[in-house]
């Protein structure tokens, strides 16, 4: 499996699997079908099949797949046996209400540290956290085994922020500012941008529409 290359369709699919998944664990069920995790998820249960085969299948003809098995190893793959450390970077709306969205602890994603240039929160707390100067920054990352960088700053300083947090040893960018970024083949990127994600709704509707 390490060789075999997954498509990034296969692997956008992985967290909702993992989700509707623990949704049925969580209501007891000890094992479903591909045909009933179809009619749940809206996807077909040959490409369910075709997915979780690329990974080694868990599943036995006649018998579906163990719900709890096939959840905890769908959760490895994803990398959620392991714990991640997180910083913000970026203390306005967005960057408050992630860090106040419990559910990311559930999931091993831990907020250790927000950082922001605003000399006016500097200081303050948000769900106990204290938001930081952008001069403590790189001390902290390397103290604290930080792995993953939150940006929800403006496009205009978030090229160079990347620049920095990548030379302070920053392994992978959740990327909420309007700008792609371009770093080392070796650190991973999830560009999320809010408005594309609205237009696509904007596109279907009219689509319906007409």
């Amino acid at each position: 499996m390490e060789d075999k290359e997954i498509s990034q369709a296969v692997i956008g699919r992985l967290p909702r699997y993992f989700r509707y998944l623990g949704e049925l664990k969580d209501e007891g069920m000890e094992r479903v079908s591909s045909q009933e995790l179809s009619d749940i998820m809206r996807v077909t249960a040959s490409q369910i099949r075709q997915d979780l085969n690329n990974f080694g299948g868990f599943g036995q003809q006649g018998y579906g797949y163990n719900v709890e098995y096939l959840y905890e190893e769908i959760g490895k793959i994803l990398g959620l046996h392991k714990k991640h450390n997180l910083i913000i970077v970026g203390a306005g709306h967005l960057g408050q209400a992630l860090v106040n969205y419990m559910n990311f602890e559930r999931r091993g994603f831990i907020f250790r540290g927000i950082f922001d240039i605003d000399e006016k929160i500097q200081g303050t707390q948000i769900r106990g956290i204290t938001v930081r100067p952008m001069s403590e920054m790189e001390r902290f990352v390397r103290e604290n085994d930080i792995d993953i960088a939150v940006l929800t700053i403006p496009k205009t300083s978030a090229v160079d922020v990347a620049e920095q947090l990548v030379s302070y040893g920053i392994k992978g960018f959740w990327n909420f500012a309007h700008v792609d970024l371009h770093v080392p083949g070796n650190i991973q990127v999830e560009n999320v941008h809010l408005s594309d994600s609205l237009m696509k709704l904007s596109y279907n509707l009219a689509s319906h529409d007409a």
